[in-house]
């Protein structure tokens, strides 16, 4: 396995991870300036690491 695609597929984790906890700060948010800046931060992190990691696994080519 490349070391390009393991790197994507450990990006698109962690984008999935911070997609979850935004979701879940959400779900448990009070209205607190303090909350919506925790839920904006993630949930930009986790788009960010998500699409780029996608993106660099689909663009790796496989080599014998």
């Amino acid at each position: 396995m490349n070391l390009k695609r393991i790197f994507g597929a450990i990006l698109t984790t962690a984008g999935i991870i911070g997609l979850i906890y935004g979701a879940v700060l959400f779900m448990n948010t009070g209205g607190a300036q303090r909350d919506i800046r925790g839920i904006i931060i993630f949930g930009i992190l986790g788009i960010i690491f998500f699409v780029t990691g996608i993106s660099l696994v689909r663009t790796t080519k496989d080599e014998a």
